[in-house]
């Protein structure tokens, strides 16, 4: 008999960027709030941690984030925690501003403006399948670059057989590009940072050197949404294959 997976029930919705590649679509609002099939990039990150149980989420917000906090008011699961940045504070600072709403047992982030289709598990339940506190300090979601739409980098990481990542060297590529969705112990964000902004690279490179930071392949889909021009392609593949997946 297998055991019953324990996804964390707390995340951390990273929603404050100020999305000017997205421009002109974000002079008025912020990109997370960007519709994808009628719904908001947002929506779609919270209605999949709904789905795997997720209790509570923290969403920051700096770029027009009334908007955001408006949008979510009426909003009961998971129940939403607002984390407002005077100054953007970039990935990691924005989870450290964040903590004392975090707990100290490990979380979820997501980032607010990518999306994803699951394959055959979802991928949440997968990362709390394979995360391993005694081995890991964060668990990232990894996606291929020859698998990735919208996507066109050079990629960010390589992954051994044991799912332990390391970061690609400069002018160098790798096969994995990360997917914007991880399972991270927050303690790290406390440890020797900087005051005010900075960016996860910072913990996650600490983690690598200790050997823990891991990864696990996507197994779905996933589309990078960074321009109009990449919103257009994502909506178009969607409508060809993804519409029944996304829009439940």
């Amino acid at each position: 008999m297998s055991l019953p997976v324990s996804v964390p029930t707390t995340a951390m919705v990273l929603a404050a960027g100020l999305g000017l590649r997205m421009r002109p679509l974000t002079l008025d609002r912020p990109k997370p709030l960007i519709p994808i099939l009628g719904k908001p990039l947002l929506d779609h990150a919270l209605d999949r941690l709904a789905d795997a149980g997720v209790e509570r989420a923290v969403v920051n917000n700096h770029y027009l984030g009334g908007m955001i906090v408006d949008h979510l008011a009426d909003r009961r699961t998971p129940a939403i925690v607002h984390s407002p940045e005077d100054r953007q504070l970039e990935t990691g600072g924005g989870i450290k501003q964040a903590l004392p709403l975090l707990g100290t047992a490990p979380i979820l982030t997501v980032n607010a403006d990518i999306l994803w289709l699951d394959g055959p598990t979802p991928a949440l339940r997968r990362l709390a399948r394979f995360w391993d506190p005694e081995r890991m300090d964060a668990l990232l979601l990894m996606m291929a670059t020859t698998k990735s739409a919208g996507y066109d980098g050079p990629g960010d990481y390589h992954m051994d057989p044991l799912g332990r990542l390391t970061r690609r060297a400069e002018r160098e590529l790798a096969p994995f590009v990360f997917a914007g969705v991880q399972i991270v112990k927050p303690e790290l964000f406390a440890r020797d940072t900087p005051d005010g902004a900075f960016s996860t690279n910072r913990i996650w490179d600490r983690a690598q050197e200790a050997g823990r930071l891991y990864g696990i392949a996507h197994d779905g889909l996933w589309y990078h949404i960074g321009t109009p021009d990449g919103l257009t392609e994502c909506e178009e593949l969607l409508a060809i294959g993804g519409v029944r997946a996304v829009a439940h």
